[in-house]
């Protein structure tokens, strides 16, 4: 079977006049890792997926995708897939973050979609909508309101392993090396206003570049 053609399209500024609100939690975290965050209703999947990782502190350096519920399907749920793992893709209906809008499928209070990050590790966070509000002048999306605690080192074993570093650093344990590798990673330190939101469209032609 032939699979359709296959299109990617870069992110690119779109107006918008207004913004969801998210509060991103990674899931099996106590206490919660999570984050608050705003952005333009005018987003794709792929510019949520680039503000989830700015805004959690990720790299983008696994794949990703998008599960939601979507009652057409047998199985009941749809996958959203990242645009760099196309020749991974078992489905031949898939969908590309690039090519859904948000809105799509998240456009009331209460929606939420999950959100995996690295295969892996699975890493998997809830993208609540917590409201959805008129752009106000001045400000510049998106935006990160709030959030606790440092997300969890790249590659470090999933929850068991975050669960590791967390403790290496509590006891100043370095007998395993964990303090050496983990640099100047602190689990509890989060500053909102530190967060630095990329470019889209920079981020994606980066990333096929590779």
């Amino acid at each position: 079977m032939n699979r359709k053609e296959i299109v990617i399209t870069l992110p690119s500024k779109k107006p918008f006049k207004s913004i969801y609100q998210f509060k991103i939690t990674l899931l099996e975290t106590d206490p919660p890792i999570w984050r608050r965050i705003q952005v333009p209703d005018s987003y794709a999947f792929y510019d949520l997926h680039v503000a989830i990782q700015n805004a959690m502190g990720w790299t983008d350096s696994h794949l990703h995708q998008f599960e939601i519920a979507d009652e057409t399907r047998k199985r009941g749920i749809r996958h959203i897939e990242c645009p760099y793992c196309i020749e991974d893709i078992e489905e031949d209906d898939f969908l590309l973050t690039t090519e859904v809008p948000i809105k799509n499928y998240l456009n009331k209070v209460g929606n939420s979609v999950l959100y995996r990050y690295d295969f892996g590790d699975s890493w998997e966070h809830d993208v609540l909508i917590e409201g959805i509000f008129k752009r106000e002048p001045n400000i510049k999306y998106p935006r990160c309101l709030d959030g606790k605690l440092a997300c969890p080192p790249e590659d470090c074993g999933s929850i068991p392993g975050y669960y590791e570093c967390v403790e290496a650093v509590k006891k100043r344990d370095n007998s395993e090396g964990l303090l050496t590798w983990l640099g100047r990673w602190k689990p509890y330190n989060f500053n909102p206003k530190l967060v630095k939101f990329e470019n889209p469209r920079s981020r994606l032609k980066e990333t096929l570049e590779d």
